[in-house]
């Protein structure tokens, strides 16, 4: 696990191959998405490293129901049983229905890749094939900020999943944005603003179109799922992406 602190407030970490992001307001917590199954004790980490405790975390948001973003919530709410936040259209899914997401022969197909197979190697060591239900999660409370630290406003932009969900962090002047954004992927060869390949995607053409619920938001800084932070306009980071996905 690799902590980068954004602002004084803010944290990103980069765990074994997805994101997860902190934001603090004064001893308490928010955290949004938690990586692989493996990347629990990474989770933990990050909230310690930064002088805290899991029993500070007030909430967990989660982009969506892919095993990558909510794969070590279970292991954490046995440590500390925090309320779960999601789209209305990812519960099914946190409750044990059929995913949205790229199937094994999705990946199996691709494997010829040499980065594929490295990438398919290490996510199966974190546990991307664990069954992972967190069916106590409930629905967001509306579009507007939310009552947790950070003050967090989700940004549904529909896709990559049926309910993907970005969050605004209005104060940090930044945006989560899960897997409708990202600026990288082990199995991509390019950095910046860009889209997930495909076939990671529920709708890959409503994906592009998500994007337009990003490009207006008045934000500098884009925390994606994969990938590092990065620093510019979400204008321009949106054209960027949706010239490379039309390209």
């Amino acid at each position: 696990m690799r902590l980068q602190q954004v602002t004084s407030d803010v944290f990103l970490a980069e765990g074994i191959a997805s994101n997860w992001v902190i934001a603090r307001d004064g001893t308490d917590l928010t955290l949004i998405d938690a990586g692989y199954p493996g990347d629990a004790a990474g989770v933990v980490a990050s909230i310690e490293q930064i002088g805290h405790r899991i029993e500070d975390v007030r909430a967990v948001l989660i982009t969506h129901a892919h095993i990558d973003h909510v794969g070590a919530i279970p292991a954490l709410l046995e440590l500390h049983r925090v309320a779960t936040y999601a789209d209305d259209r990812e519960l099914p899914t946190l409750r044990g229905e059929p995913h949205e997401q790229a199937t094994t022969w999705d990946v199996v197909s691709r494997s010829w890749r040499p980065r594929v197979a490295k990438w398919a190697i290490t996510v199966a060591r974190a546990g991307a094939r664990t069954e992972i239900h967190v069916p106590e999660t409930q629905e967001l409370p509306g579009n507007s900020a939310l009552d947790l630290p950070g003050g967090p406003i989700p940004i549904s932009c529909p896709g990559h999943t049926s309910g993907h969900t970005a969050y605004l962090l209005p104060a940090a002047g930044a945006v989560v944005t899960g897997d409708a954004l990202i600026t990288g992927h082990p199995i991509v060869g390019t950095d910046g603003p860009q889209l997930l390949p495909g076939f990671f995607s529920h709708d890959s053409a409503a994906a592009v179109t998500a994007l337009d619920a990003l490009a207006d938001i008045r934000a500098d800084t884009l925390l994606p799922g994969h990938g590092p932070v990065w620093r510019g306009t979400l204008h321009d980071a949106v054209a960027t992406a949706v010239a490379r996905a039309r390209g």
